[in-house]
């Protein structure tokens, strides 16, 4: 059978959704009796998966100068880049120029939303490349609606919402505005916030629950009625996905992916604020019809990793006759490259670091 590379360091207990994609991908190909690895040290190796460039990353096994070198040495093997990630998502800068610059090794991209493909399509940055979008899955035999109850209409509706990161653009402008609130129109709620929240946030009426994963995650959830996502251009996301599996009906911003997995399985709204008061009140108005159509949530991981798997075994049926000397140099010259760029970055994060400590110093 074939061998891949993925390179994931996997970490256990709550992280971000790319640890649980590799964790599922890992699994299932096992399973189908795939050789696995999350290092580049096999030189049999017939597909290379590239998740995570970014070295700083505790996720990151290896990257894309690593992959350069192998390739060298390597001509044969097929390589994949995974983006999961944007400026937009953060209000960062630079990271969409990185996975770019990484993605310079990849024969074959995937993104993991329509939504994340189309912007990196409108900067610019896919000519010439061969690239398709796979959305994300969660774990059916976690997450799913067994003891599940539909609200009873006499409590307090509850929200929950859940997040690894904690950037505000997670949706905390909308979570905040919702802490001075007790109603909604004339329904009371409960807010939930199970994850990490910004440093010096003071809350006084959401609930806050520190991290959690795996079934305790999903028990946490199903206490439940509703599912709440403000996340802002979100390149996919996990959690409302989980939400989701264990039978929440989904209360979700306009912006980023979110539409593209939450649409016909709960209630949109936008920015403004009385515009998310008459949606919320449309969901609980319907709650019944909701409830019932989430029910037929198709985002499994199980979907996922066999739409991969899918992916990977078409591309290697239909491998290309590479030029083995035009593709050992190009790789040679991206590993050159690599290898000043690398030593230029830590160059800078020294002189940033020496900066923010002469400030305080000072």
């Amino acid at each position: 059978m074939y061998k891949i590379a993925i390179g994931s360091n996997i970490i256990k207990g709550p992280w971000g959704g790319g640890n649980q994609f590799a964790v599922s991908l890992i699994n299932y190909l096992k399973g189908k009796g795939w050789q696995t690895s999350d290092k580049l040290k096999d030189k049999n190796i017939d597909l290379i998966l590239l998740t995570e460039p970014r070295i700083t990353s505790k996720t990151s096994s290896f990257n894309q100068r690593e992959i350069a070198r192998y390739i060298f040495h390597n001509p044969y093997t097929i390589v994949f880049h995974r983006i999961n990630e944007c400026d937009e998502r953060k209000g960062t800068k630079g990271v969409n120029k990185y996975l770019m610059r990484a993605n310079r090794v990849a024969d074959y991209t995937i993104f993991i939303s329509r939504f994340l493909m189309e912007l990196f399509e409108k900067q610019g940055y896919m000519k010439n490349k061969e690239y398709c979008f796979l959305r994300n899955g969660a774990d059916s035999e976690v997450f799913n609606r067994n003891n599940k109850r539909i609200w009873d209409k006499k409590e307090p509706v509850k929200i929950v919402t859940h997040h690894w990161g904690y950037n505000y653009n997670k949706g905390f402008d909308l979570y905040l505005a919702l802490d001075k609130l007790k109603k909604i129109n004339e329904f009371e709620f409960e807010f939930t916030y199970i994850g990490r929240i910004p440093e010096k946030l003071k809350l006084s009426n959401i609930k806050v629950i520190p991290p959690l994963s795996g079934t305790v995650l999903a028990e946490e959830l199903k206490k439940h009625d509703i599912y709440l996502t403000a996340s802002m251009n979100e390149p996919a996301g996990m959690h409302h996905i989980e939400g989701a599996m264990c039978g929440l009906p989904l209360l979700y911003r306009d912006s980023g992916a979110l539409p593209e997995y939450c649409e016909g399985f709960g209630v949109m709204f936008n920015d403004n604020l009385m515009d998310f008061n008459e949606k919320f009140t449309e969901l609980v108005n319907n709650y019944d019809y909701y409830f019932e159509k989430i029910a037929d949530y198709p985002f499994s991981s199980e979907f996922m990793v066999k739409n991969y798997e899918k992916m990977f075994l078409k591309v290697l049926d239909n491998k290309k006759s590479f030029n083995i000397s035009k593709r050992r140099i190009k790789y040679l010259k991206i590993f050159i490259k690599e290898s000043i760029l690398i030593v230029i970055d830590t160059i800078k994060i020294k002189l940033k670091n020496l900066h923010k400590r002469i400030r305080k110093i000072g």
